[in-house]
């Protein structure tokens, strides 16, 4: 009784923190014992749901199947104690398949659609909006992308577009068939081009989203001389500034909480990534406070945990991008000639080590099951994920774009 008491003297700012530490299906029963906690729990500027909502959502793998989820997170939709902000990004971090097939959607706004498309696929997949809602739309490619993860169906995108960065600082958007889509087989090729088919091919994970992880093809190498170097391979992969010893103390949960803070929802200007300049580059020195206002953690799309602090560091061991230091790689090797840039779709066993070698980079990447499917990767996508990158062409197709 007297617990009770002090229990409900505490300011309703805590009262949501207590609550927000609950489990679920607890947090479900809780909400319904007084009015005064169904006041609280109701409320969407506290919304204590949001955590256990993440931890449910967060607890699971990629290779854990949709059932691991907790049930009562199915039906959450009708639960008139829950915020409908809660569930932006429940669909933008959901997996696909429980989405399809066991939740229950609640009627949201247009513009909760639109943001919740924009968290979770690439800028470049808005091509298919021609009609419709967003909602619509948004259902379409959630089902597109589930089942070309789990089948070898082309059919929807005959076609898939990938980018290659040039040592000459352009760009091609390329594109092959779809059903035969090879990183491998094509990346090759580009290797004969230049001179380099005799070099080991080095696959480095770039970024992880909810559905899609972007990987980058490229040779490493002891270079001769500069004119073979590809800076801008360099430059897309370690953003100017940033260096993996500037984040290395953070602590994970925290990074994942500040980049899907409520007060995020709808903000656009605080969380989209803004394009460093060269004079900006050049001028300020190399302090955390700079990188914070040169770069923003990527909001849209929004990156898979293992990197939530893109483009910074994110701790946890699967933010491959830093291998070596300084100018060079692993090795005292730097990256020459061509680097491409493709979307691979993942699937229940795309994350699964498959080969000896290390894993998340190089043939891990590649080679195994859950591996073989892949999404266009064009220009809207490139320009969302490494704004910073400054190019002095961009051309459609093979060329040198006169």
């Amino acid at each position: 009784m007297y617990g009770s008491h002090y229990f409900d003297a505490l300011p309703v700012e805590l009262i949501a923190d207590i609550l927000g530490e609950l489990d679920l299906s607890s947090l479900i029963k809780v909400s319904y014992l007084s009015r005064r906690l169904r006041a609280i729990t109701s409320d969407s500027s506290l919304n204590p749901w949001r955590q256990p909502i993440l931890r449910t959502l967060r607890d699971t793998s990629q290779s854990t199947p949709s059932s691991a989820y907790d049930p009562s997170l199915a039906n959450l939709s009708v639960r008139v104690t829950v915020p409908r902000q809660n569930w932006v990004e429940i669909l933008s971090i959901a997996k696909a398949e429980w989405l399809l097939f066991s939740a229950t959607l609640p009627n949201l706004p247009s513009k909760d659609w639109q943001e919740a498309f924009r968290r979770r696929f690439l800028p470049g997949w808005q091509k298919w909006k021609k009609e419709g809602s967003w909602k619509e739309v948004f259902m379409k490619l959630l089902h597109r992308t589930w089942h070309r993860s789990h089948s070898s169906c082309t059919s929807d995108e005959a076609w898939t577009k990938y980018i290659v960065l040039n040592r000459n600082g352009s760009a091609n958007e390329l594109e092959s068939s779809s059903r035969t889509f090879n990183p491998m087989t094509i990346f090759n090729e580009i290797k004969l081009q230049n001179n380099h088919a005799h070099m080991e091919t080095h696959v480095r994970l770039v970024l992880e989203l909810t559905d899609v992880r972007i990987l980058a093809l490229g040779v490493l190498h002891k270079p001769r001389s500069s004119f073979s170097v590809n800076k801008n391979a360099k430059t897309f992969l370690h953003p100017p500034g940033v260096e993996k010893e500037d984040h290395e103390d953070d602590n994970e949960s925290d990074e994942w909480r500040s980049t899907h803070s409520e007060n995020s929802t709808f903000s656009n200007q605080e969380h989209e990534m803004e394009a460093p300049t060269t004079e900006q580059q050049r001028s300020q020195p190399t302090t955390h406070a700079n990188l914070n206002q040169t770069y923003r953690r990527l909001a849209h799309p929004l990156p898979a945990p293992s990197h939530a602090c893109y483009p910074f560091y994110t701790p946890g061991g699967e933010d491959k991008r830093w291998l070596g230091s300084g100018e060079s790689e692993e090795h005292g090797r730097q990256w020459i000639g061509s680097l491409m840039l493709t979307a691979q779709l993942i699937g229940p066993q795309t994350k699964e080590n498959f080969t000896d070698g290390p894993p998340l980079q190089d043939m891990d990447l590649l080679v195994g099951a859950g591996r073989s499917q892949y999404s266009s990767f064009s220009w809207p996508d490139l320009k969302a994920i490494a704004p910073w990158l400054e190019l002095t062409k961009l051309i459609d197709g093979p060329g040198l774009g006169h």
